[in-house]
């Protein structure tokens, strides 16, 4: 049977008091004296160890400061139509108030507005040719000031030219809440979001966007918006660290 290394012990020891709690976010772990010390090694082979760990995503380090675990404000994601509904009557958005539920607070950047050529994946989940005309509204949405999602939201230029989707600034209650307004330029009821999810490495600007540490994947989800008629009316392209999101999926069997 062959032995683990013993870098590679060390890391699991240190990755089971992380995930324990016994280490807790933010807390610095026992420096590399310590755990040289306790393992019977060398300090060359404890720093392997924490390399190992830094590369998963689990403890960080900073210039001058000790090694620390780092910390992980979790969100967790409800879908469920109903309680997509009842976070849109609240009037705040969505993502806003179902963070606000969890006791945290949520702000969103307006990165840009634009309008672009859809790209082909768009296109395919609008079923329309590649390159239609399109506009896109790029965020980044921060809790507790800590980045959390990049989301670029398309909108047929067709349908949405001339309505606030197109201008640079925040529209109050979400894109849903303008699409929805009875006195708006829309008029749509949202009735169904299909939901694609993929798990990837981030890309170098989703890493510097998002601060992901090396080793954290990066899940994209795409968000298919319906209307009543039938119609596409939105696509939304989220990107979110992998660390930093647990994803809840109600499906209910009729």
């Amino acid at each position: 049977m062959t032995q683990v290394p013993l870098f590679r012990r060390i890391a699991d020891a240190l990755r089971d008091a992380v995930l324990s709690g016994e280490l807790a976010p933010g807390e610095p772990i026992p420096s590399e004296h310590e755990l040289a010390a306790r393992f019977g090694t060398t300090r060359v082979t404890v720093r392997k160890a924490i390399a190992l760990l830094k590369a998963d995503g689990l403890l960080t380090t900073a210039q001058g400061k000790p090694t620390t675990v780092r910390p992980r404000p979790a969100v967790q994601m409800l879908t469920t139509g109903a309680n997509w509904r009842r976070r849109r009557y609240s009037g705040a958005a969505n993502y806003n108030a179902e963070v606000a539920a969890q006791g945290h607070v949520a702000r969103q950047e307006l990165r840009s507005v634009e309008h672009v050529p859809m790209p082909a994946d768009i296109a395919a989940r609008f079923d329309v040719p590649e390159g239609t005309p399109a506009i896109v509204r790029r965020l980044r949405f921060l809790v507790d000031d800590e980045p959390m999602q990049l989301v670029n939201a398309f909108y047929l230029a067709a349908r949405f030219s001339g309505t606030p989707i197109e201008e640079h600034r925040r529209i109050r209650g979400g894109a849903s809440a303008l699409i929805e307004d009875p006195k708006g330029p829309i008029r749509q009821r949202l009735v169904q979001f299909v939901e694609e999810l993929e798990i990837r490495m981030p890309w170098p600007d989703e890493r510097d966007l998002l601060a992901i540490p090396d080793g954290v994947p990066l899940a994209r989800v795409l968000r298919i918006g319906h209307g009543a008629s039938g119609e596409i009316l939105e696509v939304l392209d989220s990107r979110m660290p992998g660390d930093r999101h647990t994803f809840q999926y109600v499906i209910d069997i009729p």
